[in-house]
């Protein structure tokens, strides 16, 4: 008798599947752009697509949990005037857009 996966689990969108904490910053960035184009272009089936989203859910987690560790750490980084450590808060590219008009 074969073996039928079970219904909640859905194939991966394609076998470069990796998991977010084996890649930098940079390729879950490139592999989230990659997911989006399959996504957009429709060549996905409905299985593909929920396995695309899912991985996409799972490495966008692990982008933000990412840039939330690198803004705690230039907050906590941040050099004052007078040469010593400061904390200073993060500004993002919203903040610094509304301040420079």
């Amino acid at each position: 008798m074969a073996d039928n996966p079970s219904p909640e689990r859905h194939p991966p969108a394609d076998s470069s599947q990796v998991e977010p904490s084996d890649l930098d910053f940079a390729a879950t960035v490139e592999r989230l752009e990659r997911l989006v184009e399959r996504l957009e272009s429709g060549e996905l089936t409905l299985e593909g697509s929920l396995g695309a989203f899912e991985e996409g859910v799972r490495l966008t987690r692990d982008a933000q949990r990412r840039l939330d560790e690198a803004e705690l750490k230039v907050r906590s980084l941040t050099e004052g005037a007078d040469g010593g450590i400061e904390l200073a808060p993060f500004a993002g590219p919203d903040e610094e857009d509304t301040r420079e008009r």
